[in-house]
């Protein structure tokens, strides 16, 4: 009968264990020193070796032909025969999934009282151990406390928090390692070696991300790549044999992405629903692509953090370069946020293509204080060039003003520099109306996306002097819908931008009658018939003509007054 690979190739001695040197070492030097512990908890992620390291302790142990000074198992005799094949009487394993209550462990603790039938110790494995009942965990903790010299208890579990710690604190513990990338690669080539077959590099880097970190699990994936492809492993054959998403559809994700065409973005998401694809599926393997983008982008010099092959770290490099830091880590950050909603979407495809739109419009934003900071000093919203080089949008954080309103608030609160006397006095600066001066401040504030301070502003009344700007309100307005103080060193620093001089800025509430005066004097002309559908006449004005440039394409349809 055929033997699974899994099995065929389970190590029969503990040098033949991957990647568990720590514990490795341990048992050995107990061993020697004859230190042996009466309890084990083995933890770690499925098919790391926890079973096989219980069962190479009990064949070390019951050795009888274990050479002299050496803890290997001979694996000839009688009793390392018998583990191997699962049939020895002293080594009694038990699945607490199926084997979990009560009466199960009392019938445990009982067969525990008897001396073992040949070996020197009676091993009790118990697998899945964390799937015990609170009762029966009760009834084993005093057998576990003071066992019989001749028995060792062995607890493999998946979920070590979910064992009780008055059984840890009796036991001695190991955390089982996860396998890397590498040493998973290395050992599916040499069972490849020993099995005549022919892998590619990039069939096993497949089978390896497939396993996620364990052994049996990439071994158990080698087995039925054997069995669908033969002798000849190939990385695309294996892909649609697993269901992964091709190579070709996430470049062709990233290519619409860095292209900009949702044309291409929605032709993918019709491919692969008409390929019968898991979207889900697509979106987890989406985001990894984009997360090995981000770390070779951020650590070139650390191709051991990509778990991919070595042709498949140079595409990645290649890919990366197009793009900034900020660009993947938005880019990352959209497409988790889909994987997400795809676990409770009732339709898919609908938020797989509104995740990939979303992907292809973060790559058409500029960053905001670039744009603005390049305005403050009297040039161009756009370099010479065209649209800026610099990364998308970045989002500002609750915590604080953004790095441009931390420059603004600092050059208001410095001091006016007097001009020397061989300088020359700067030219006067025309005085805006109160009129053209709320229009200025409602468009910086709406650019720099502050919602709420613009809505605070529609109700000002403002008051515009050579000195000071004066934001007044009608008596008995709430102060939640008035500005606050950050807000208001905001509001000052850009009344001295707009007026192009230092001036002060405060808040006052009017009382009836001023409000009244204010409100009459702020009302303006009403403008000649045909001035608000001038559109021509905008498009001649420089600053809209600048940010017209910024957004190609973009066109005035209307134009409205602010009443």
């Amino acid at each position: 009968m055929y033997t699974v690979i899994a099995r065929k190739y389970r190590p029969q001695t503990f040098s033949e264990v991957v990647n568990q040197e720590h514990i490795k070492q341990t048992l050995h030097n107990a061993i020697e020193q004859k230190r042996l512990a009466h309890g084990y908890v083995f933890s770690g992620q499925r098919g790391t070796g926890k079973t096989t390291m219980a069962r190479l302790l009990a064949k070390a142990l019951n050795c009888s032909n274990r050479a002299p000074g050496s803890v290997e198992p001979c694996g000839t005799c009688a009793s390392c025969t018998e583990v191997a094949a699962g049939s020895a009487v002293d080594v009694i394993e038990i699945d607490a999934a199926s084997n979990r209550g009560i009466d199960d462990i009392r019938g445990l603790r009982e067969n525990a009282r008897y001396a073992p039938a040949r070996d020197p110790y009676k091993f009790f494995i118990v697998d899945e151990a964390h799937q015990l009942t609170k009762e029966a965990w009760n009834a084993l903790l005093k057998t576990l406390e003071e066992p019989p010299p001749h028995v060792i208890f062995v607890l493999c579990t998946t979920e070590a928090h979910s064992i009780p710690q008055t059984i840890v604190s009796r036991c001695q513990t190991f955390a089982f390692h996860n396998l890397g990338f590498e040493e998973t690669v290395r050992q599916l080539e040499h069972i490849c070696q020993s099995e005549g077959i022919e892998a590619t590099e990039e069939a096993l880097a497949v089978i390896t991300q497939a396993g996620e970190g364990s052994l049996r699990d990439s071994l158990s994936t080698l087995d039925q790549a054997i069995a669908c492809c033969g002798a000849k492993l190939d990385g695309e054959a294996l892909r649609q044999l697993l269901g992964v998403v091709t190579t070709q559809a996430l470049d062709e994700a990233v290519e619409a992405v860095s292209t900009q065409s949702a044309e291409r973005a929605l032709a993918l998401v019709d491919n692969l629903v008409r390929e019968g694809q898991n979207l889900r599926n697509f979106a987890s393997q989406l985001a990894r692509h984009f997360r090995n983008l981000l770390v070779v982008k951020t650590a070139p010099g650390s191709p051991r953090l990509v778990e991919a092959s070595r042709a498949e770290r140079e595409r990645i490099s290649s890919v990366a370069a197009q793009f900034s830091e900020e660009d993947l880590t938005r880019y990352l950050q959209i497409v988790l946020k889909l994987y997400q909603e795809l676990q409770f979407s009732p339709q898919p495809r609908f938020h797989t293509e509104l995740g990939l739109m979303k992907l292809i419009q973060a790559g058409r934003l500029a960053s905001i204080e670039d744009v603005l900071a390049r305005l403050d000093r009297g040039g161009s919203a756009l370099p010479p060039s065209g649209p800026p080089s610099a990364g998308p949008q970045v989002p500002r954080s609750p915590s604080g003003p953004s790095p441009f309103e931390r420059d603004q608030a600092r050059r208001a609160a410095e001091p006016a520099r007097k001009p020397g006397p061989s300088a020359a006095a700067p030219p006067p600066t025309p005085s805006a109306s109160d009129e053209e001066f709320a229009a200025q401040m409602m468009a910086r504030v709406e650019a720099m996306n502050k919602t709420m301070l613009a809505i605070h502003l529609e109700r000002a009344i403002w008051d515009v002097r050579d000195d000071s700007v004066t934001a007044g309100y009608p008596a008995g307005t709430s102060a939640v819908n008035m500005p606050g103080q950050e807000e208001q060193r905001l509001l000052a620093s850009l009344s001295s931008e707009i007026l192009g001089r230092p001036v002060s800025f405060r808040v006052t509430l009017l009382n009836a009658e001023e409000a009244a005066k204010a409100a009459a004097a702020a009302t303006p002309a009403k403008p000649p018939s045909g001035a608000l559908n001038n559109l021509g006449a905008l498009a001649d004005n420089p600053e809209i003509a600048d940010f017209m440039r910024f957004f190609p394409g973009a066109k005035i349809e209307e134009q409205k007054r602010r009443s």
